[in-house]
């Protein structure tokens, strides 16, 4: 079957036939539909994150995917039932652990997980790949083309809950929230936020932060969202309480070693600020007793969250059908096939009218 790889020793991913794969006892074979490109894609492609399979020298790209179960191989999923798979595994030569018993693989150590397409195990950018059957969240047919988002989206789910738990000792009543970063991850998460989040906390105002010129589709899109752009080459992090106003939540999705201890200026009295990028090493000076103070004395808080768990994955499913119908099409602005993903890769990386870019095997 045809995979999309990057190979040991090269920085460019190809296109390359590897064999087909054949389902073990509780695991069902899937059609792989679509599957995204995103910042850690990139990461893996350039060998700043991620590692290989065990004994290989290629690992097969993609951990955001969408795919029909061709063979249930004895299971209780239903042929032609859609998919989306999660994205850690136990350690190879491990059924489970403790953290996956609990359902909670996205809070396991390093040396407790691999990732399908990240580190340790093969990914999905290929025709077909087998799971077993519970790391496959089953989705509405109408998930066929923008389903693929429900792994990113899962990971913003994950951190609004884990931010919203640091608040649950007191009343908090949350009413602005700003988003770091105009990629497809901050851009999911505004729209997230934009909708009644039920037993979750209701922003009535939202903010996202980039460095676009107008006019940008980014921008377009989050105007559209009836969000305000924050153009951080003018109103920096750390100015946004008095350019704007002090906002109850940050989401930080850009990977900027700064924007974490500018967020706790950014933040009212009570808020936190979940991080979600992952910079490079970086020294740099803060003033650390100053900001110190403000952690303690308002009550703000920051909190790291990486990956998510198949609750979460189910909240993003919700999540994803109730967004405006227009809102995945505004967001996915390329689509190749196979034999084209090195032109895929480049277009989501150096294409400034490109948000998200996603590679397509099939239909259906």
């Amino acid at each position: 079957m045809k995979a999309v790889v990057i190979r040991e020793g090269e920085t460019d991913p190809r296109v390359t036939t590897v064999p087909d794969p054949e389902p073990d006892a509780g695991e069902a074979l899937v059609r792989t539909l679509r599957v995204g490109i995103d910042g850690t894609d990139h990461e893996v492609v350039e060998g700043a994150h991620g590692g290989y399979p065990e004994g290989e020298s290629y690992q097969i790209l993609g951990h955001e995917a969408v795919g029909v179960v061709v063979d249930a191989n004895g299971t209780d999923v239903e042929e032609g039932q859609l998919v989306v798979p999660t994205v850690r595994r136990p350690p190879l030569g491990q059924d489970s652990n403790t953290y996956f018993e609990r359902g909670e693989p996205d809070m396991a150590p390093d040396d407790a997980y691999v990732e399908r397409g990240i580190v340790g195990a093969h990914g999905y950018m290929c025709e077909f790949f087998t799971s077993p059957v519970e790391f496959l969240v089953p989705v509405p047919a109408s998930f066929a083309t923008y389903g693929f988002l429900v792994e990113p989206l899962s990971n913003a789910e994950k951190a609004l809950e884990h931010a919203i738990a640091t608040r649950s000792a007191f009343e908090w009543e949350p009413e602005a929230a700003f988003v770091l970063g105009n990629g497809p991850l901050g851009l999911l998460t505004l729209a997230m936020l934009e909708q009644e989040r039920g037993r979750y906390a209701t922003f009535s105002r939202t903010y996202c932060l980039g460095r676009r010129d107008r006019p940008d589709p980014t921008v377009d899109l989050i105007e559209r969202l009836e969000s305000t752009y924050v153009d951080s080459r003018e109103t920096p992090v750390a100015e946004m309480a008095s350019a704007y106003e002090p906002v109850d939540f940050v989401f930080e999705a850009t990977g900027y070693a700064r924007h974490p201890f500018e967020s706790i200026d950014a933040l009212a009295p009570n808020g936190v600020a979940a991080l979600l990028g992952i910079p490079e090493d970086w020294t740099f000076d803060v003033d650390g007793g100053r900001l110190h103070r403000e952690l303690v004395l308002r009550n703000k808080a920051l909190v790291g969250s990486v990956n998510s768990n198949v609750e979460q994955f189910e909240r993003a499913k919700r999540s994803l059908g109730a967004f405006p119908e227009w809102f995945p099409d505004a967001l996915v602005t390329g689509v190749y096939p196979p034999d084209s993903a090195a032109d895929a890769f480049a277009d989501d990386r150096g294409n400034e009218a490109a948000i998200k870019t996603v590679v397509e095997f099939a239909t259906r």
